[in-house]
């Protein structure tokens, strides 16, 4: 049995639907509260699904046996400002999961994320190397707690302190794809540019903040979800690897291609009109990420990951286009 958190949400419920597919039994650790969450997991339902809550009587049932627990549940949302929530959201319950699974001999697997590389816009500082981990700068409370997991992970082990019998951490870049829906400002840039042009708008993108960058020219490191989850499924499925690893494609490709790519995607002539950037993000926003994959590679993963323009495709084809666009 597995557990995977956050396994209503949209990493987390393209997890659970390939686990169930594998039939795995898992319990998803999430809420689905009185939204459209709940259709995340219309196809593929766990075996039980558990509020945040209730967790603890979950880890001491020992009735119930578990072999891996995928922490994907977090407060992910870059504007975050109650301090105190994310660092018992993000970090807290993270630590009671790490030695939890130490404990029970449980592997564990966890979301971290690329806003732990703050400001960063040379390709080398994209490395994870866990050496680096100190002089990274996250620019805001979200990528800070990330960052903080990271950091803890790694003094534990450097403690010789008790952990799991496999962990691995994955910096997720920006991901795209289906079940998204309900992340409201958080949705992926994919998905809005779609709506846009599917309404007969021109695609928006933020004039950029920079005089070194030109508009339209910022550049982000894209992932298909699907890529994401064979990731995930490849540690899995590999209890040797440990670490603490970048998930991207590890290359970097600008809005201008991303909002091409959506017209072409939903037949329509490019079009791109360009707006002010929000004053919210402003000294907050990441102009360029580009994942150093090196180290996954050297760790044994062989597969490709998706072009931009193909997963873009497959998303508007396959689920965005459709009357019912979940997996």
């Amino acid at each position: 049995m597995i557990i995977v958190t956050g396994g209503a949400g949209f990493i987390g419920s393209c997890l659970v639907a390939s686990l169930c597919a594998r039939g795995l039994d898992v319990v998803v650790v999430d809420r689905l509260r009185d939204g459209e969450k709940w259709r995340n997991l219309r196809r593929h339902i766990p075996v039980r699904v558990v509020g945040p809550e209730d967790l603890e009587g979950l880890l001491n049932d020992d009735t119930l046996k578990f072999e891996a627990v995928f922490h994907m549940g977090a407060i992910s949302t870059t504007t975050a400002r109650d301090g105190d929530l994310v660092w018992h959201t993000n970090v807290s319950l993270s630590e009671r999961l790490w030695s939890w699974c130490a404990q029970q001999g449980v592997r564990f697997f966890y979301a971290s994320s690329a806003a732990t590389y703050g400001a960063a816009d040379q390709v080398a500082l994209f490395s994870d190397d866990p050496a680096l981990l100190p002089t990274l700068e996250p620019l805001n409370l979200y990528g800070w707690s990330k960052q903080a997991f990271d950091l803890n992970v790694m003094r534990a082990l450097e403690q010789a302190r008790a952990r799991p019998p496999q962990w691995a951490g994955l910096k997720f870049f920006n991901v795209y794809g289906p079940n998204e829906y309900h992340k409201g400002n958080m949705i992926s840039v994919v998905k809005v540019k779609y709506d846009e042009v599917r309404l007969g708008h021109p695609a928006r993108l933020f004039r950029s903040d920079r005089a070194d960058i030109a508009d339209g020219q910022q550049k982000r490191d894209f992932i298909w979800v699907g890529d994401v989850v064979k990731v995930m499924l490849w540690l899995y499925d590999n209890p040797g690897v440990n670490g603490l690893f970048n998930c991207g494609t590890g290359e970097a490709r600008t809005y201008l291609d991303l909002a091409h790519a959506v017209c072409d995607a939903a037949g329509v002539k490019r079009a791109v009109d360009y707006i002010d950037m929000p004053e919210s993000l402003r000294g907050q926003y990441q102009s360029f990420t580009q994942a150093d994959m090196s180290r996954l590679r050297a760790a044994g993963y062989t597969a490709p990951f998706t072009s931009l323009e193909d997963g873009v495709l497959r998303y508007v084809r396959d689920h965005l286009s459709k009357a019912d666009p979940y997996l």
